[in-house]
């Protein structure tokens, strides 16, 4: 949810007519009506303090509000002071209120909106007051020139800030370097994800971006999940994510960057390159993007010749006809490690390639390969001597020894890689791929095969990480407690609903090496359940409270409430992982009205496209009627019908009932 900040007198106050203004009727009945039917979350400092006075609270929603609201109906020192805060901090998204007995703006003042068009008067409204507070006559209207006010600056081409309009080259600061040492109600969330992005999981995070208080949170969380989805290389999924960041912020340089890598391992090379192309443009001395122009082309060249089945000898043989892309990589790789030569992933990709091109015989002029080694050896050098335990920069020294080391070194460089990886099973797949494209085009036969024999070394004593075939997502109905009035789901209904649950994954050849993902209530959950565990499906449990209270009331409170808890217990005890708990992973719920259930419908639905979204199918236990929140069986229906049309419905109304 958007994030809109006012700033306002407090308590009642004499106009300028000497008539007392009640600023709490102002916020309570004309800003927070309007803010929220614009889809705002309203935040306003808790106390007035002396003119010019501005704690770290007030600040950060100053910096980091998406829309900031100022009302000027009174000559206020610290509301002109919060304005020019904002005006310095941040381009845009300012509007001016001012009721009609409050201190009129002089013509010719620099608030005057016939001074500057680009300023214009939009974003200056006036609300009518009547006996101290909101006229009741116009407060509808009121309100509504207000919402469609901020509404309309997603899509705004001019900023508000007078600083900013003056000075067109003043760039707006980066908000994370401007963060207060003590959390408050917007950074602490963003201090709660920073702390579990090391063990967060994709679906975790995307549930956390749609809780954002702020956009400048929410790009940072969907940034976040792109990143861990291509991790992953779940690139379709990581995709949405940066153009989710794109439509709030188009010209997010990090999530254009993202999102043509994503092109690219998608294999949309001609996009990628295109937008890549933009970038360069944009920003010619830039080294992320010359070296992402390096990856982009190394990925088309070697998309030209590394066929499956194709013998190495073949591959070689149209690797070095395919000069042009491996050129043009080697170009831009060479030139992001001229620009930063502490970037020395984009210098050894480049002596690489160099070393490539040569040994495939395709190098038709001399190279800078010397100059560009002995720049390299220092950068690698350099990071070796700062972050001696950091995988990735073992793994650069491995691999710039393996390009011109002996073999002995070869070893010694690997083993000294691996020693440091920490179980990471995709870093260390990541090098083994690597390597392989070297085997596959003869280069340093033995000193590859070396380095390769190292890594599988390390990768069988690496669990792999659990990649499942299929991920089944199921919802439901729960078993009817014994005091419901309409039967939705009566005992009579549990035969026939195990059967068509049952026939169902079987249509779907559910087994082995497939993923199940529900809550674990009694009625529709359970029974899918023990119809995965039949089927050796992996059972996954999220739970949407503690589990003590989740089972006493989403499962002991039905009918038979004691069976259904055997039967929970069962198939805990089956688990390979514990259940996942929503507070545990997630934290509080964001709002105290929140509803936990439709909370964890939409973790579930997360986590199970976090998978891949091709791997989903949607199976849900269902009368088809509607009044579903986001995040309830409707909600989720729709969602997988639109995103893969997976989608199973058992429909509760056509089972035929059994006495119970």
């Amino acid at each position: 949810m958007r994030h809109a900040f006012v700033a306002m007198p407090f308590g009642s106050r004499p106009g300028q007519d000497g008539l007392a203004i009640d600023f709490e009727r102002i916020f309570d009945e004309y800003m927070i009506p309007a803010l929220h039917a614009a889809g705002l979350k309203v935040f306003r400092t808790s106390a007035e303090g002396p003119p010019g006075d501005a704690d770290a609270d007030m600040l950060q929603h100053l910096l980091m509000a998406d829309v900031v609201v100022a009302d000027i109906t009174l000559d206020d020192p610290n509301i002109w002071y919060a304005l020019g805060v904002r005006h310095a901090l941040r381009a845009s998204a300012v509007v001016l209120v001012q009721g009609t007995h409050g201190t009129a703006i002089e013509p010719g003042s620099d608030l005057d909106p016939d001074l500057d068009p680009d300023l214009g008067d939009h974003q200056r409204l006036r609300y009518h007051l009547k006996a101290g507070g909101p006229d009741p006559d116009t407060l509808i209207d009121d309100r509504q020139r207000l919402s469609n006010t901020v509404c309309g600056f997603p899509d705004a081409q001019h900023g508000t800030s007078p600083i900013h309009h003056a000075l067109p080259h003043l760039r707006e600061p980066d908000w994370r370097t401007l963060l207060p040492v003590q959390r408050n109600v917007l950074t602490g969330p963003y201090a709660a994800w920073a702390d579990r992005l090391d063990s967060a999981r994709p679906g975790d995070i995307l549930v956390l971006a749609d809780e954002a208080p702020c956009t400048a949170l929410h790009i940072a969380a969907r940034l976040a999940a792109g990143d861990a989805l291509m991790r992953l290389r779940h690139c379709d999924f990581a995709l949405e994510q940066f153009d989710r960041v794109l439509e709030l912020e188009p010209g997010h340089t990090l999530a254009r960057r993202r999102r043509a890598s994503c092109l690219a391992r998608l294999g949309r090379v001609i996009e990628a390159r295109e937008a890549v192309c933009r970038l360069v443009t944009e920003a010619p001395e830039a080294p992320e993007t010359r070296a992402l122009a390096g990856s982009i082309d190394k990925a088309d060249w070697i998309s030209r010749w590394a066929l499956v089945d194709a013998a190495p000898g073949a591959m070689r043989a149209r690797a070095a006809i395919e000069n042009a892309p491996l050129s043009a990589a080697i170009e831009h790789y060479r030139q992001a490690f001229m620009r930063d030569p502490s970037r020395c992933r984009a210098g050894l990709n480049a002596l690489t390639l160099m070393l490539l091109r040569r040994h495939l015989g395709c190098a038709k002029a001399a190279d800078d390969s010397r100059r560009l080694s002995d720049g390299l050896q220092w950068s690698i050098g350099a990071a070796r001597a700062l972050t001696p335990d950091d995988y990735r920069v073992r793994t650069s020294d491995a691999e710039y020894c393996l390009l011109q080391g002996d073999l002995a070194h070869v070893r010694e460089a690997y083993r000294h890689a691996t020693g440091v990886a920490g179980g990471d099973w995709h870093a260390l797949d990541s090098s083994r791929r690597s390597l392989c494209l070297l085997r596959d085009l003869g280069f340093r036969p033995a000193e590859t095969a070396a380095a390769i024999e190292i890594i599988d070394d390390a990768l069988a004593r690496t669990e792999p990480p659990f990649v499942p075939r299929q991920v089944f997502l199921f919802s439901g109905h729960m078993a009817d407690a014994p005091d419901r009035a309409t039967p939705r789901f009566p005992a009579g209904l549990e035969p026939p609903a195990a059967a068509a649950i049952g026939a169902t994954l079987d249509a779907l050849g559910a087994g082995p090496g497939d993923l199940a993902l529900t809550q674990g209530a009694s009625g529709g959950d359970i029974l899918f359940l023990e119809a995965c565990k039949a089927r050796q499906v992996r059972l996954h449990l999220m739970l949407p409270l503690p589990e003590p209270e989740f089972l006493e009331r989403s499962v002991a409170s039905a009918r038979h409430g004691a069976q259904w808890r055997a039967r929970y217990d069962s198939i805990r005890h089956t688990l390979d992982d514990p259940p996942r708990v929503l507070p545990d992973a997630l934290g509080p719920l964001p709002e105290a009205d929140a509803n936990p259930f439709e909370r964890c419908n939409r973790w579930l639905l997360a986590t199970a496209l976090s998978w891949g979204i091709d791997k989903v199918s949607f199976i849900c236990l269902w009368n088809g009627e509607g009044g579903d929140g986001p995040g309830g069986t409707a909600h989720m229906h729709a969602e997988m019908k639109r995103r893969t049309g997976k989608v199973s419905w058992i429909d509760t109304r056509t089972l035929s009932h059994q006495p119970a």
